[in-house]
């Protein structure tokens, strides 16, 4: 590993063919409608790199192949122990389906129906807890330290974690791939955060590629620690994060993750959950996409004027994901529509 940081461009290079063995990458689309709706520049151009479309419907699943195959020699007979509000479930149960490993998760009982579904449809062992007092009792971080001592299980974090994040940052890869082939040039690259591996992976390439981009993360207003995070020039714990992004609720940056985050993301936006009710509508109205709160988040930045889009060079958007239950979509939809 680098040791400025605990991430490089050659470890993302090396997750990528580990990728290659087992997925194509997540397609990278030009979204016209952006492109018109902020009213950039002719010769500019919006993209959105779309996790929807791996297997488990995020892009959790990178950073768990590239964790499930660094770690096969620590692992044998060993299960594997994860905690994960649903994404990583299912990205870390895809790759212990593909390598041939027992995964063992440790969901909230409140996740998305789809995503306990996912995750048990690759072979995994599902334990809940109660999110909504977790706060209190750590009963999350509990629950996946006992299995790990209890079963000889090997644990796995969903974002902390050198490989995940690696692993995270091939998608970064494949859009300085696409776009250098074209010669295209980036001036924003626009990205969640929560516990920070999607963010970090991705930032790594993108300032490998396009050093002169601007990089943003996008939070919900009520689990903002990364924003506060920049603020302080510390890592900053939220108490209780909330918002409608249950896939952006981590209570801080990881260790690994933020000096790369400190180092290589300046900016930060936040938005509301009521703009992202907007956005999935938006979304699924312009371009079909059902995507879940958490994937929407950075197209409500840009759609909400979150983020000064000033400049010369094309704007990426990460779409982490689009693992949400129907009635809960429609819900937000419904919800949207409200001034």
């Amino acid at each position: 590993m680098n040791t400025t940081l605990p991430v490089s461009i050659d470890d993302v290079q090396a997750a990528q063919k580990v990728m290659l063995q087992h997925i194509s990458p997540a397609p990278l689309i030009r979204s016209y409608a952006l492109e018109k709706e902020l009213g950039l520049a002719a010769s500019r151009r919006v993209w959105i790199k779309d996790y929807g479309w791996t297997p488990v419907g995020s892009f959790k699943l990178m950073g768990a192949l590239n964790w499930m195959a660094n770690h096969l020699s620590d692992l044998e007979t060993r299960p594997v122990a994860a905690h994960s509000s649903g994404n990583f479930a299912s990205g870390i149960s895809f790759a212990g389906m593909r390598y041939g490993k027992r995964v063992i998760i440790v969901m909230p009982e409140s996740a998305p129906k789809v995503k306990f579904e996912l995750t048990r449809s690759f072979g995994a062992e599902i334990r809940t807890y109660d999110i909504a007092t977790d706060h209190l009792t750590g009963a999350r971080d509990k629950m996946a330290r006992e299995i790990a001592e209890n079963e000889n299980a090997l644990q796995a974090s969903p974002y902390d974690d050198p490989y995940v994040i690696a692993g995270n940052g091939v998608g970064g890869l494949e859009i300085a791939q696409t776009l250098s082939h074209d010669r295209r040039d980036v001036s924003h690259f626009i990205c969640a955060v929560s516990g920070g591996g999607l963010m970090a992976g991705h930032a790594i390439s993108i300032a490998a590629n396009f050093p002169t981009s601007r990089i943003v993360g996008v939070e919900p207003e009520g689990a903002d620690d990364f924003r506060q995070s920049l603020a302080a020039k510390e890592r900053v714990r939220l108490p209780k994060p909330t918002s409608i992004c249950d896939g952006l609720l981590s209570y801080d940056v990881g260790v690994n993750n933020w000096p790369i985050l400190q180092k290589l993301v300046r900016e930060s936006a936040v938005v509301s959950d009521h703009q992202i009710q907007q956005t999935m509508k938006w979304l699924y109205t312009r371009h079909g996409l059902r995507a879940e709160p958490s994937g929407a988040i950075t197209i409500a930045a840009a759609l909400c004027n979150k983020i000064d889009l000033s400049g010369e060079g094309d704007v990426v958007l990460v779409l982490s994901g689009r693992n949400v239950d129907i009635d809960t979509f429609d819900r937000h939809l419904q919800e949207g529509d409200r001034s």
